[in-house]
């Protein structure tokens, strides 16, 4: 019979990577970042790019609090190992737990750097900047990019971590942690991988799955992949 600590260190391997990796069962129960965060997030319909500047930091935290939660978990499910008095616990563990806080401390300062100045220090602002006028901010290309989410023309598919949005000037990419931008009139595309998948849920048909390299020409915007 396995002990309640491999049982717990099982249980909670699978809660992380569901928690991280939410699948469509995780997604309908709510149990998302998106959705515990939604009251701080507010609408992505409404404010796509504020949206996404909170989503991506509010992910990062929650995330960076998982090896915590596991030392928690374990003080419970393994009290022979003396997790609650630190000071009884073994080096292994003493070690383990100074990670587990430190980790959600960087990013906590880090969050709190990226939201100073309304949220000016954040990546994704930064890389709005660079598609700004001379007399304009990142600001004004974050409310292009609102405006032109809210239109029903435009092209979105992919899971909510894994999204590809085309609008009539943008090409946006969404992930766990962070969201690519770049202007459709600066960029290349390059098709890097093809695969030919015979049946889909959906079809019968043969489907072909393309992998697209986006490359913009301003040397300040990092190319990414969209399939």
């Amino acid at each position: 019979m396995e002990s309640p600590a491999v049982t717990f260190t099982l249980a909670y391997l699978v809660f992380a990577v569901c928690f991280v990796f939410p699948p469509d069962e995780v997604r309908s129960a709510g149990l998302t970042v998106q959705s515990l965060l939604s009251a701080w997030l507010g609408s992505e319909d409404a404010a796509f790019v504020q949206y996404h500047l909170r989503r991506s930091t509010g992910t990062l935290l929650a995330h960076s609090l998982l090896p915590l939660g596991y030392y928690l978990g374990m003080c419970f499910a393994a009290p022979e190992k003396h997790l609650c008095f630190f000071y009884l616990a073994s080096k292994e563990w003493k070690t383990f737990f100074f990670f587990a806080v430190l980790l959600p401390a960087i990013t906590s300062a880090l969050a709190y750097y990226w939201s100073r100045k309304g949220w000016n220090n954040h990546p994704l602002a930064r890389t709005l900047a660079v598609h700004a006028l001379p007399q304009s901010g990142w600001r004004a290309v974050a409310s292009s990019i609102n405006t032109e989410f809210r239109r029903i023309d435009k092209f979105a598919t992919g899971a909510p971590g894994a999204r590809v949005i085309v609008t009539d000037t943008w090409v946006i990419k969404v992930t766990t942690y962070c969201l690519h931008v770049a202007q459709q009139q600066d960029i290349h595309l390059t098709v890097t991988d093809s695969r030919q998948h015979e049946l889909t849920p959906d079809s019968n048909m043969p489907v072909q799955f393309l992998t697209i390299r986006v490359a913009s020409v301003n040397p300040y915007i990092k190319a990414f992949d969209i399939r």
